[in-house]
């Protein structure tokens, strides 16, 4: 039953609906102080905003700050490293000679830099991969295609578990085999969800075209999701960019951790990938950039000219006032859990929106993100009486290099998930290998015990 069919029960019963609405409400209300009396770390995060520690990982390091002699932290720019290795040195040592994601899924899953001929047989294998069956594609995909494609790929994850001859098998080399597949297949479900929902939803041209199996993971986005098939050396290179930087971050970002709990359980790797996507499609995560988008459409409408700084910046202080957007009183993009001074995927990023800025003749769009950024660290240290500076994080211009490749505002955060799946996979290898208790933090019960009563005392 849909929600407004359940209004209308509500109202042909006398607004019943309404009541159990109500008691809903008031029922699930806690005492806010009561957080701070018993000490809870809501949120897993300290009085400060640090995240509590709540578990060991050696497969990235997220750096904000460092410690002098005297063991005193003060803040660095952003630093990210994948097994170790710092991920701005990842992208720049290749050259531009090759494509760098399948190499970054390398050294996440198996902790070191492969050697060339490991990487070519690497990428051999996720190439094999790169396949959906007629029947997969007919039976799973169009098939009532949901209106957000974060849940058809669920729905597509969910459902290869009954394509798999030994789903329940934990196995590390089972897992392997069924991550290496999922990353293989993640991009060819994205694609042919989104013409799926194009085609029976909004009755426009139905496109489903096979992968070339000797394209890298970014050309091969670009080659499914354009018409014509065609695309840059600059447009794919910018893409395979996105995808190493937005491939892991940590084991403490919501959905890496929803992983690694959900692993900790013992379930099998389609579920685990499952409820990972299901965090990373909320707008606290990976739904961000949207919300970025969305943000710059209200400025435009509302700064006609986005030149004038004095009108960028009146605008940006009624979003913080709450008086702009959404009302939620935030400047997306801007800010991080951990970072401070930068976000080191911010800055890689940026210098390639830039490149591609010039490109496609688009710099004056370029220079209006850039201004709204300066404007708006500005204005949130000033009105948050901030001591230490704050940075714009790596969503501010994803969204904007996602729509200069031409990419789908719906195909925005399945575009995050195909890259955080070889996160996801490393992190669920971690745990299954280290064998680690179920996750199971604790709650205080704040409520208070009653006496059954019978129904005809009530």
């Amino acid at each position: 039953m849909k929600y407004h069919e359940m209004m209308e029960l509500g109202e042909e019963l006398d607004g019943q609906f309404a009541e159990l609405v109500r008691h809903c409400m008031l029922s699930g209300a806690i005492d806010q102080g009561l957080y701070q009396k018993y000490d809870v770390k809501r949120g897993l995060r300290d009085a400060n905003g640090k995240g509590v520690l709540t578990g060991l990982t050696e497969i990235s390091d997220v750096l904000a700050t460092r410690q002098d002699e005297n063991g005193a932290s003060y803040p660095i720019d952003g630093e990210l490293y994948f097994q170790g290795v710092n991920v701005v040195d990842l992208i720049a040592g290749n050259g531009r000679q090759r494509f760098m994601f399948e190499e970054a899924t390398y050294l996440l899953l198996f902790g070191r830099l492969p050697r060339e001929e490991e990487l070519t047989s690497f990428v051999q294998i996720l190439g094999s991969l790169r396949e959906l069956s007629s029947e997969f594609v007919r039976d799973v995909i169009m098939k009532e295609p949901p209106a957000n494609l974060m849940n058809a790929l669920q729905k597509c994850i969910v459902l290869l578990y009954s394509y798999d001859s030994d789903p329940d098998n934990i196995a590390v080399d089972n897992v392997l085999r069924q991550s290496l597949q999922l990353i293989a297949k993640m991009p060819l479900m994205a694609v042919y969800s989104y013409y799926a929902y194009r085609h029976f939803r909004l009755e426009k041209t139905l496109l489903v075209r096979p992968p070339k199996k000797e394209l890298s993971t970014a050309e091969n986005i670009l080659y499914m999701l354009r018409k014509d098939g065609s695309y840059t050396e600059l447009e794919a290179r910018v893409l395979d960019v996105a995808l190493v930087l937005h491939a892991e971050h940590g084991g403490g970002n919501n959905s890496t951790f929803t992983n690694h709990v959900v692993t900790s359980s013992g379930t099998d790797t389609y579920s685990a990938v499952a409820a990972s996507m299901s965090s990373l499609k909320g707008p606290r995560h990976g739904g961000a950039n949207l919300k970025v988008m969305q943000m710059f459409e209200d400025l435009r409408a509302n700064c006609p000219n986005t030149a004038d700084e004095t009108a960028l910046e009146e605008y940006l202080a009624a979003v913080l006032d709450k008086k702009a957007f959404d009302g939620a009183g935030l400047i997306y993009g801007m800010g991080h859990a951990v970072y401070t001074d930068s976000d080191p995927r911010e800055v890689m990023l940026k210098k390639y929106a830039r490149l591609l800025s010039e490109a496609k003749g688009m710099e004056r769009e370029f220079a209006l993100y850039d201004r709204v950024e300066h404007i708006s660290a500005r204005l949130i240290a000033k009105r948050r009486h901030l001591f230490k500076p704050i940075c714009a994080n790596v969503d501010f211009y994803s969204g904007f290099v996602y729509t200069m490749l031409g990419i789908p505002m719906e195909l925005f955060t399945p575009i995050f998930a195909i890259s955080r799946i070889s996160g996801w996979s490393a992190h669920r290898l971690e745990e299954l290998v280290n064998n680690g208790k179920i996750i199971r933090p604790a709650y205080r019960y704040v409520g208070t015990h009653r006496p059954y009563t019978s129904l005809e005392e009530r």
